[in-house]
């Protein structure tokens, strides 16, 4: 009898030990040996991101090999719409997207999003300000693939000094004497963020989440709506400067007659192709307003990578989307595409930490702020910054065009 319950001990021991074990351990594949047919994932990326993508997929089904058939499609999906296009068709959606930090709570409200299982090993593997961009109220719903959503200053150093760099102005002065330009992108209301940023004049979601607070239209302050508005037209009518969007940034950078712009980590390999040993990248100047030189502020954040609830191969999904933010991934990424990892490791990596634009985003996060605003935000100031960008064709007020962006962005 004392034998018999002696072997039920060390059985009990083994399957304690056997359990410790799996938990230390990367889990079996999923659905391995479950499925008769291919599993068919459909995966959402950047257009810029498709043959960095492909690669991951073939190491991905190389590691798997033998344990499913798959069938891994790429589809080209902006990282910033990616919530309106799922949200449109759920089911029919991707199965793996990646996708911009203030979407997930929307996508999580939605139950387009589940909680991610091994939440403690992907909290252990990234930067903190990456894993709180990935979840809701404590909960993760996504797993961190870069930690460089922001923007800064790319300049040309043979045009330009460090000192030069410090001001906007100075900047349109060099570039009007070489017939050259400075750019940004005032089609983009994440851009146009920058002029309001710390001037006093705020913006915001309001507890419900939903909907917004401005008060970019204030008459009141140090600082007034109507003096950023001015400031704004005074550099829309400098011929040193231009609104393009990042395209047509790029293609400026190529051919010469763009020497300054305002952009983001994802351009930094090809701006380095093009201008070489003159790349240099800071964090944005001031602008004069008011009076004042304003240091211009700028939107921060992560891109994620989700996995659809209502995915047909759940498990495999999570699994593709681990892989494609996995340390060795995000390395590949920054080696490839030069945007900052959000993995720890990779982040810290010498590498990384070298890069001019990597530099220049630290320097700037001390002026940025998460993006967290409601969809309402980004017509109403594309609109407004269209009409500063093209010198206020209509002649209207700009307090009333102040005041009709403002009403446009906390419309509920």
């Amino acid at each position: 009898m004392q034998k018999r319950w002696f072997l039920v001990l060390i059985s009990a021991c083994v399957l304690l030990l056997l359990a410790a074990c799996r938990e230390e351990t990367p889990p079996p594949a999923p659905d391995s040996g479950a499925e008769a047919g291919p599993v068919a994932l459909t995966v959402w990326g950047a257009e810029e991101d498709e043959a960095l993508l492909q690669e991951l997929f073939a190491s991905f089904q190389a590691h798997y090999a033998g344990q499913a058939q798959f069938q891994i499609t790429y589809q080209s999906q902006s990282e910033s719409n990616c919530k309106d296009a799922l949200l449109g068709d759920l089911e029919g959606g991707a199965d793996v997207f990646a996708f911009a930090d203030d979407q997930v709570a929307a996508l999580a409200a939605a139950g387009a999003l589940d909680p991610v299982e091994n939440a403690d090993e992907i909290r252990a593997a990234n930067l903190s300000a990456a894993v709180d961009a990935a979840g809701v109220a404590g909960t993760l719903y996504a797993y961190p693939l870069t930690a460089d959503n922001g923007y800064f200053l790319y300049y040309n150093k043979a045009y330009f000094s460090e000192e030069d760099v410090q001001s906007l102005e100075r900047m349109l002065e060099v570039a009007a004497q070489a017939d050259r330009l400075v750019v940004m992108d005032w089609s983009s209301a994440w851009y146009v963020y920058a002029f309001f940023g710390n001037t006093g004049l705020e913006v915001g979601l309001n507890e419900d989440g939903l909907t917004n607070y401005c008060t970019w239209n204030s008459a009141e302050g140090p600082i007034r709506g109507v003096d950023v508005a001015q400031s704004m037209l005074s550099i829309a009518a400098s011929p040193g400067f231009a609104s393009r969007t990042d395209t047509e940034f790029l293609a400026g950078v190529r051919d010469g007659t763009v020497i300054a712009g305002v952009s983001g980590v994802w351009n930094a390999v090809a701006v380095e192709e093009a201008w070489g040993g003159n790349m240099g990248a800071a964090k944005l100047p001031t602008y004069a307003c008011a009076g004042r030189q304003v240091q211009m502020a700028s939107f921060s954040g992560c891109k994620l990578i989700g996995v659809n609830a209502y995915s047909r191969h759940p498990d495999w999904a999570a699994r593709l989307a681990q892989w494609i933010t996995s340390e060795s991934s995000q390395r590949l990424r920054f080696e490839l595409r030069g945007q900052g990892p959000a993995n720890t490791i990779a982040a810290n990596s010498p590498e990384v930490q070298r890069s001019p634009a990597i530099a220049a985003l630290l320097a700037q996060s001390e002026h940025s702020q998460l993006q967290r605003v409601g969809g309402k935000f980004w017509d109403p100031v594309a609109e407004f910054a269209a009409s500063m960008a093209a010198g206020n064709p209509s002649g209207a007020s700009l307090q009333a065009q102040l005041d009709r962006m403002a009403e446009g962005v906390m419309a509920r």
